[in-house]
């Protein structure tokens, strides 16, 4: 196996998740010694000396500030992503019975999806590694992330995508230049696809297969932002839909990268997870006595971005929660269109179903007593609603005629 060298001096490798081995940074993607998953390792004591939290306030405007605690830099050209708002979100929180609630507004990247930013993470060890041709599979948002920066650094793209995917998201990958392969299947079959593809393809990176150690790295970096946001101090607790898992375990890894590297101060903070009722084998495991996670044959979501029947990181999504004191929700179509619907009305915010999920869970949890007293709670909105229509989501009211006794007859309370 060629050896690829990092540029990031404080990686010091990637560590098997099941033996613990630490081997070297180069193309591998799972553990050499026994096939487990791997992840990068940093030299956060190193960091801690370094003045870390001083290096990133002078870096970019971007997720690329954090270099430090990513394991690879830049790539020539690539499009600036990261660095959205964190905002009060009182009209919304009022609503759902959750005071002090934020919301980390992860709609407003370039492709409208929180995905830009493992994307970017993975394509810039994509250009480390010398490969030439950037795939994925994909529910949709990660298609046209990977679409998008393919594109902006010269590179063929190749997205597979089950074939009942929304069309606005197939036509929006393919308006990049990807060639886009509609596959006849659920998303688990279709990540199966790639991984019996990946070694008949010499130079393809799949951004969530072979360079997946690196692509999870970018979604640390929502935590890192709503840290630095705030003052340099973690959240009380953050509500995260969960697809694959990998935002949810790695926003864990990132507040504790944070604290060994003296960035933030050590302090509690609760991750709960957020899914549909229609896929929902994490947070069930969850809700029935933090149990092993079993597989989704058929998922039934509206939420198509969170509709994968068995996650890659569901069992350490579970430890995740458990371990910080979390909790989580199963939501109901009928509540996910709720919560696309708040969203939009009480904070001006379009969203994905995926969002739907995350504002109906934390009504459910603020229901149920989940959130103590003060806390600040940080919702993870992650795709746009401009990228997917709601037809099932909201109804229109019927047309009227151009004449104002029209509208009054229909509107009748609008004369005061």
């Amino acid at each position: 196996m060629k050896l690829a060298v990092a540029r990031n001096e404080a990686l010091l490798g990637v560590r098997c998740r099941a033996c613990g081995l630490l081997q070297p940074a180069d193309e591998r993607y799972v553990c050499g010694d026994c096939l487990g998953p791997i992840e990068p390792e940093y030299d956060t004591a190193a960091l801690a000396r370094s003045d870390l939290r001083r290096t990133i306030e002078a870096g970019p405007d971007t997720l690329w500030r954090y270099a430090p605690l990513l394991p690879s830099r830049p790539a020539a050209g690539q499009w600036p992503v990261g660095m959205t708002v964190l905002v009060p979100a009182p009209r919304l929180g009022a609503a759902i019975g959750v005071p002090g609630l934020m919301i980390k507004d992860d709609t407003r990247n370039l492709t409208l999806s929180f995905k830009d930013r493992p994307v970017a993470v993975a394509s810039a060890r994509a250009v480390e590694l010398g490969l030439t041709t950037l795939a994925c599979a994909s529910t949709g948002n990660l298609a046209g992330a990977v679409a998008a920066a393919a594109a902006r650094l010269g590179m063929p793209a190749f997205v597979f995508v089950p074939a009942d995917t929304e069309l606005s998201k197939i036509m929006g990958a393919a308006s990049y230049g990807a060639v886009v392969i509609r596959v006849n299947g659920t998303y688990d079959q279709v990540n199966r696809l790639c991984g019996r593809l990946v070694d008949e393809v010499p130079g393809w990176g799949f951004v969530n297969f072979t360079l997946r150690p690196y692509y999870a790295e970018g979604s640390k970096t929502i935590l890192f932002e709503i840290a630095e946001q705030l003052g340099w101090r973690l959240p009380d607790h953050v509500i995260v839909p969960v697809g694959s898992g990998a935002l949810l375990t790695r926003t864990a890894t990132a507040a504790a990268q944070l604290v060994a590297s003296g960035v933030v101060p050590d302090a509690p903070m609760r991750i709960s997870a957020a899914q549909p009722s229609g896929c929902a084998p994490v947070t069930d495991a969850i809700l029935d006595g933090m149990r092993a996670v079993r597989p989704v044959r058929v998922a039934r979501t509206i939420a198509r971005s969170l509709a994968i029947g068995a996650p890659a990181d569901g069992d350490g999504a579970v430890q995740v929660v458990k371990r910080t004191g979390g909790s989580a929700a199963s939501v109901s179509e009928e509540d996910v269109a709720l919560g696309c619907e708040l969203a939009a009305r009480t904070e001006g915010i379009s969203v994905e179903p995926a969002g739907g999920v995350v504002v109906a869970a934390a009504r459910a949890m603020a229901r149920r007593g989940v959130f103590k007293d003060g806390e600040r709670v940080v919702l993870y909105l992650t795709g746009s609603g401009y990228k997917q229509g709601h037809g099932d989501a909201m109804s229109l009211a019927p047309a009227i005629g151009p004449d104002a006794d029209d509208f009054f007859a229909a509107y009748p309370t609008a004369r005061g």
